[in-house]
């Protein structure tokens, strides 16, 4: 929706050549393997970002690495990652509802529940925690309709921006800045 309202390509996150890996590396238990493997998506979704934004295509993509790293990381995932500075580096916002809301969304999903989806239940505050440490606008989403939480981004846009930060890294308060590391021995995310 969001990328229809601003004449963008929507990118998935896992792009259709990861698919049919998708499903069996969500049944593992190992956290270090899914990690890749979101990793291994992020960077080839990240090839066809950048080709699109030379296009002059704007972009929306539902999910970047500050997810996939920060919810791994929460799961317990050991392995150190220095993303290379040259990533496309997106305008991000932090959907967020009330909890009772929350529940009820989760409760209507159409697909099976996985081990990861009751560990990110299980975790969500801790999650919640290590997302507050980045400068994502939030955009609380209860009550409101999928249209008017796209109504609020667009109005937060500044004008003519369209998602792409033409800004050096750290002068936009509204993009994820490179993601902070736990010290090594420590066990907060």
């Amino acid at each position: 929706m969001l990328a229809a309202a601003r004449g963008a390509v929507l990118v998935p996150t896992v792009p259709p050549s990861h698919q049919p890996l998708r499903q069996q590396v969500d049944q593992g238990e190992n956290v270090e393997a899914r990690l890749c493997f979101y990793l291994s998506a992020l960077f080839t979704a990240a090839e066809e970002i950048r080709r699109h934004l030379a296009a002059g295509t704007p972009v929306v993509v539902e999910s970047y690495f500050a997810r996939c790293i920060t919810n791994h990381d929460a799961f317990g995932a050991r392995l150190r990652i220095a993303l290379p500075p040259d990533l496309p580096q997106p305008v991000t916002y932090y959907l967020c509802c009330a909890e009772k809301e929350r529940g009820r969304r989760l409760a209507r999903r159409a697909k099976p529940t996985s081990r990861w989806d009751v560990l990110s239940e299980t975790l969500a505050p801790r999650i919640a925690a290590a997302y507050a440490q980045f400068p994502m606008r939030q955009i609380d989403s209860t009550g409101r309709t999928p249209e008017q939480v796209v109504q609020e981004i667009l109005t937060a846009e500044p004008a003519g921006r369209h998602g792409v930060d033409t800004k050096p890294l750290g002068t936009q308060p509204h993009v994820l800045p490179v993601l902070p590391r736990r010290r090594e021995g420590s066990d907060a995310s």
